[in-house]
């Protein structure tokens, strides 16, 4: 595997980003992976390389750079978690395809990575920056997903939702049946959203489950079995689209 911690230059700064692929026969379908809001950190970095080892090449970058270089949220003491939400609110859906354009412009000079071939997934904050991402660059994103993203639906003139009818993305979207931060009702829209758009798409409500049961490091809320779950479907996802 080949590992590169990287500055991708925006038009607001360098965008710090961790880079995976393959080390062989490439080059390798493109995902970009959008973090949540606890930040770029090592588990995240296991999760891209889970992805890259079955042949991506896979950008996770740092979406909080405008305001620093690096920030963790500490599970253990939540002493930072105000910081995180302050963080969080700083940025948005038009931003990340700001930052989505310096990534494909990035893509251009490295010859292991195939730019007619690019997915994204997005978790919590991040679910709907991927959706809008596919709806804001059509004829480059093929696959997109949301995993128990929030504001899916929202009154604004950016909410995802608002993207589908433009959107030529597969998209796929997982849900948390207990989300205090994603409501069934909201879920409920984003289906009928999808439905009446024409998108290929379809959401999934993973029965039993927490807001970030994907995530090894949440303890109890983790779950495993839902997790393995949303990565066969990730994985399918992308086959069916990027390969």
């Amino acid at each position: 595997m080949i590992e590169h911690h990287i500055d991708i230059q925006t038009t607001e700064g360098l965008m710090g980003s961790f880079i995976c692929h393959p080390e062989e026969n490439g080059p390798f379908p493109v995902i970009l992976f959008f973090m949540d809001a606890p930040g770029k950190r090592e588990e995240l970095h296991d999760m891209a390389r889970r992805l890259a080892t079955t042949g991506y090449y896979v950008v996770l970058p740092n979406l909080y750079y405008r305001t620093t270089d690096h920030f963790e949220l500490d599970f253990e003491t939540g002493s930072n978690v105000e910081e995180m939400f302050t963080l969080m609110a700083g940025i948005g859906n038009r931003m990340v395809v700001r930052d989505t354009e310096a990534i494909l412009n990035f893509l251009k000079s490295d010859d292991n990575a195939d730019e007619e071939s690019i997915g994204c997934v997005g978790y919590c904050m991040s679910g709907p920056f991927s959706l809008y991402v596919a709806s804001a660059f059509p004829s480059q994103i093929k696959a997109a997903a949301s995993i128990y993203g929030v504001r899916l639906v929202v009154d604004a003139d950016d909410s995802p939702h608002l993207g589908f009818p433009q959107t030529k993305a597969e998209l796929y979207i997982a849900c948390a049946e207990h989300d205090e931060y994603v409501p069934l009702e909201m879920i409920e829209q984003v289906s009928t959203e999808i439905e009446q758009s024409g998108v290929n798409g379809r959401v999934e409500l993973y029965e039993g489950t927490h807001h970030g049961f994907a995530f090894p490091g949440r303890g109890k809320i983790y779950d495993k079995e839902a997790a393995e779950r949303h990565w066969e479907r990730l994985h399918a996802l992308f086959d069916r689209n990027l390969r």
